[in-house]
C-alpha cells in the first residue's frame, strides 16, 4: 500500500510537471499569434495539446488506481480515458513526423522541388491535422467495445489487468487487423521523420562546408549548422527513444508476465515521458519564449 502511494505520488508530480510544461509552450505559441503565424508554430500548438490530453488521460487513470478510488470510475469513464489516451498516442506521432517535414521543407533550397510544397499560409496545415484525428480515432475504435470496469467483470472474463479497467477477450482477427494497422501507422511516420531529419542535416551540412572558407563565418554562424540541425532533429530522437524504451519494456514485462515492479513502474514512465520532456526540450531551443 506504501509503495503504491510513493508510486502514485511521484507519478502525479512527474504528469504535473509536463502538463505545466505543456501549458507554457501552448500559452506561448499563442502568444506568437499576434505576427504572422508560423507552420511550425501551429504543429507546436497541436502537439502541445495532445500532450496535455496525454498527460491528463494517463495521470487520471495511475491516480485512481494507485490511490484507490476506484468507484470513481465506471465502464463509460474507462472507455473514455483508455480511448482517449490510445488517440493521443497516435496523434504524437502524427504531429512529430509533420514537424519534421515541415521544417526539412522550409530549409529546402529555392530550386529544390520539396520547396514547391512549402504552403504559404499556416492553416492549410489544418486538414493535415484534422486527417490525423479521424486516423488515430479510426484505428483506435475497436477499443470501446472491450474495455470494461472490474466491478462490471467476472473473474473468468478477464484476459488483461490494467487496475481497474480491464480489456475482455476480443475476436482475434480483429486484434490482428488493428494491431497491423498501429504498426503500419507507426511504422510510415517513423520512416518520414527519419528521411526528413536525415535530410535536414544533409543540407545543413553541405551549406556549412560551402561557406566554412569565408573569414566571416565565425560571425555569420555563432552556432555551426550541424548544431542548429542537431536541434531540429532533437525532438525527433527524443520521441524515438522513448516510443522504443517503451516497446522493449513492454515486451519485456509481457514475457515476463509484467511481475517486476521497478520494470512496471519504468514502463509507466516511458509511456509519457516523451509528452513532459518535449515541452521542455522546446523551451530551451526557442530563445524567443523569454522576450514574448
Amino acid at each position: 500500500m506504501v509503495l503504491n502511494l510513493t508510486k502514485g505520488t511521484i507519478f502525479m508530480f512527474a504528469t504535473g510537471l509536463g502538463i505545466v510544461g505543456n501549458i507554457f509552450v501552448l500559452m506561448k505559441y499563442i502568444c506568437l499569434f499576434r505576427n504572422a503565424v508560423k507552420s511550425v508554430e501551429l504543429i507546436l500548438i497541436h502537439l502541445a495539446i495532445t500532450n496535455i490530453i496525454t498527460l491528463l488521460t494517463k495521470g487520471m487513470i495511475r491516480m485512481i488506481s494507485r490511490f484507490v478510488l476506484i468507484n470513481l470510475m465506471d465502464d463509460v469513464g474507462c472507455k473514455i480515458l483508455i480511448y482517449l489516451n490510445r488517440v493521443a498516442q497516435g496523434l504524437s506521432i502524427s504531429a512529430t513526423s509533420l514537424l519534421t517535414v515541415v521544417q526539412a521543407i522550409t530549409i529546402s533550397p529555392r530550386t529544390s522541388r520539396w520547396k514547391r510544397l512549402q504552403s504559404r499560409s499556416a492553416w492549410n496545415i489544418l486538414p493535415l491535422l484534422f486527417f490525423f484525428w479521424i486516423l488515430n480515432s479510426l484505428i483506435s475504435m475497436n477499443l470501446p467495445f472491450y474495455i470494461k470496469h472490474v466491478n462490471s467483470l467476472k473473474t473468468s472474463n478477464i484476459s488483461k489487468n490494467n487496475d481497474y479497467c480491464y480489456f475482455e477477450s476480443e475476436n482475434r482477427i480483429i486484434r490482428w487487423i488493428f494491431i497491423v494497422l498501429m504498426v503500419l501507422r507507426d511504422a510510415v511516420f517513423q520512416g518520414v521523420m527519419g528521411w526528413a531529419s536525415g535530410y535536414m542535416v544533409f543540407l545543413l551540412h553541405k551549406h556549412h562546408q560551402h561557406v566554412l572558407y569565408l573569414q566571416t563565418s565565425k560571425l555569420l554562424y555563432r552556432t555551426p549548422p550541424e548544431m542548429k540541425a542537431a536541434q531540429s532533429v532533437l525532438l525527433m530522437l527524443c520521441f524515438l527513444f522513448f516510443y522504443w524504451t517503451d516497446c522493449f519494456t513492454s515486451l519485456y514485462l509481457t514475457l515476463s508476465l509484467g511481475t517486476n515492479s521497478i520494470t512496471n513502474g519504468l514502463h509507466e514512465f516511458l509511456t509519457i515521458g516523451y509528452a513532459i520532456v518535449s515541452p521542455f526540450l522546446q523551451i530551451h531551443k526557442e530563445g524567443h519564449f523569454t522576450t514574448c
